[in-house]
Formats: structure tokens, sequence, C-alpha cells
């Protein structure tokens, strides 16, 4: 094993965080804001000595993460596997729109990670398609040196694929909360003792 450490990073402010929409697929846009954020995020992650970065291939992650490539002068590698939780027919809307329409589901939504929104992935569907990038990663790296990578993603994404990684049951997912805008999760593990630990959550210069 040298697949040690592992650093999700969320991407910068968008217009649609902005406005307190739901974003998923939609492809929204990096703020001036957003783009500041990755500026003062990106020193921090090349402090870390990243050997590797994995980018959703959503457009706010993708600017995000190229960001973070010139600062570690490492390319960035885009798998869709680490969009955004699809949120169907939720998407572009408001929690107040949402409540609205479908009343309690929010409330259902952050609470139970196998409901889905109507017409969307639930917590686990998108653990089951981003877990094997961490699995494909432990294959490739297993007979090299110690090896940190980068994956840059979204909020719902890494709230789950964290907990998951530390084998939470998934009653306590819902208390493994959000991640700001630039601000990272760190896993770690050692040859002694390979299950996945948390090394930090929510840290960094993002809001």
């Amino acid at each position: 094993m040298s697949l040690r450490r592992l650093v999700l990073l969320r991407h910068g402010q968008t217009d649609y965080n902005v406005a307190g929409r739901m974003q998923g697929h939609i492809d929204s846009m990096l703020t001036d804001s957003g783009r500041a954020q990755a500026a003062a995020v990106a020193p921090e992650i090349a402090r870390l000595a990243p050997d590797l970065i994995i980018s959703s291939d959503l457009k706010r992650a993708v600017d995000t993460a190229d960001v973070v490539g010139a600062a570690t002068s490492l390319p960035v590698k885009l798998d869709p596997r680490l969009r955004e939780t699809h949120l169907g027919e939720w998407q572009g809307q408001t929690v107040a729109d949402i409540e609205q329409a479908w009343p309690g589901a929010i409330a259902v939504w952050r609470s139970d990670p196998a409901w889905a929104p109507p017409g969307g992935e639930s917590r686990l569907e998108v653990v089951r398609r981003s877990r094997p990038v961490v699995e494909e990663l432990d294959d490739e790296f297993a007979d090299g040196p110690d090896t940190c990578v980068v994956l840059v993603a979204h909020g719902g994404l890494i709230a789950g694929l964290v907990s998951a990684m530390l084998a939470l049951p998934t009653s306590a997912w819902p208390s493994i909360g959000g991640v700001g805008n630039c601000r990272w999760a760190a896993l770690a593990r050692r040859d002694d003792h390979p299950r996945w630990r948390l090394a930090g959550y929510n840290v960094g210069a993002g809001a």
C-alpha cells in the first residue's frame, strides 16, 4: 500500500452558490470570489506536495483544479465519476422552491443517504460511482512510493465519499457536514494501520 493521503478539495464559489440554487450536474461558473478562493488555496495545496490531481469534469471544478495544477506544476486529469450528486428535478431550484413543491423532502434527503430527489441520485449512488476512483488509485500505486492524490470535486460528493472511506454506518453520514468553497477534507493511513482515518475536515483558506 502506498496511497497514503487523499485530499478532497471543493471547488470555488459559483454564481449558483451566490443565488442559493442547487447545482448538481448544471455547469455553473466560478464567480470573481471563487477564482480568488482558488488562487488562495492553490499554494496551500502545493505545500502538501501532491503527486496527482484528478478533477470532476464540471467546469467549476475544472477551473479550480487548473489553478491548483499551475501552482503544483501538475497536469489535471478529469474524471466524470467525481461529479456532484445529480439532483434531478431539483437542479437549478432554491431550497424554498423545493420546499414549496415537495414539502418536507429536503429534510428527508438530508437525513437519509439512500433517498434520492425525483429523477436524481442518492448519496449512496454517488459513492458507488466515485469510490472506484480511489480503488483504482490503490491498484495504480500499490508498489510505488508513498503517494498523495488531490481530488477536486463537490460538497455532496466529498461528504459522502469521506463517510464511506471512513466506514461510517450510513445512519451516521448526515453528521458529516459540508465543506466550504475551496476548503478540503484530508484522509490518511499508515502501513501498520491501513484503514483510512480523518486527518482534517473543512480545512483551508476558502469561505
